[in-house]
């Protein structure tokens, strides 16, 4: 009996996942009604409530699940690596891509910017404060590379998941990390028409 009801509460929270998705493609989230969810999801009202109090709550919930996935990841990985830092965010860009709709409306701005502050802040406690360290960053300035470097490769994931992914995750990951490591300098081309020599 019990897995019946767990199958169900699966479904039904699957169910409202999708029904939510969807809609954030055409609204926002202040638009989006309980009603308009439960119709999509073909779901009765009291079923809705009986798993969260309004939409915000289901766009958290979903939030939560998929940064507790980002963070699953981001602990398999040591930082102070260079070339496991490079794997994590390919991982993660593998991740995105995986489940493209999802992260698309939950960086976009028809969902709130809860996602986008969580990702930032686990990202900020498990990366940039050890990287910070490694790099020997000025501490006058250390509460302002994290927000340069984040909010940057944050945005830069977003655009690249609305525009079809023409880069492979591989391509996207060398990219953030070279800008990480090398800011602009990292692109300039040299006399021989190659990238600058750090950061090959």
């Amino acid at each position: 009996m019990n897995e019946k009801i767990d199958r169900r509460k699966r479904y039904t929270r699957h169910a409202l996942k999708e029904a939510l998705v969807g809609l954030l493609k055409e609204k926002s989230i202040s638009s989006i009604t309980v009603k308009e969810l439960c119709e999509m999801a073909d779901i009765n009202r009291s079923t809705f409530y009986g798993h969260y109090t309004d939409p915000y709550d289901l766009l958290e919930k979903i939030s939560e699940e998929v940064v507790d996935d980002m963070y699953k990841t981001l602990n398999q990985y040591n930082f102070n690596e260079e070339e496991e830092a490079l794997q994590m965010t390919e991982k993660i860009l593998e991740y995105a891509a995986e489940k493209s709709d999802l992260c698309q409306v939950l960086l976009s701005g028809s969902a709130d910017t809860t996602f986008k502050r969580q990702v930032m802040e686990l990202t900020q406690r498990i990366i940039m404060k050890d990287y910070m360290k490694i790099m020997n960053v000025q501490e006058e300035i250390s509460s302002y590379l994290p927000l340069l470097v984040l909010s940057g490769s944050i945005d830069a994931i977003e655009n690249w998941l609305v525009h079809g992914q023409q880069e492979s995750p591989k391509e996207m990951a060398l990219l953030i990390h070279r800008f990480t490591n090398y800011g602009l300098m990292g692109f300039v081309r040299n006399e021989s028409g190659k990238g600058y020599s750090g950061s090959n």
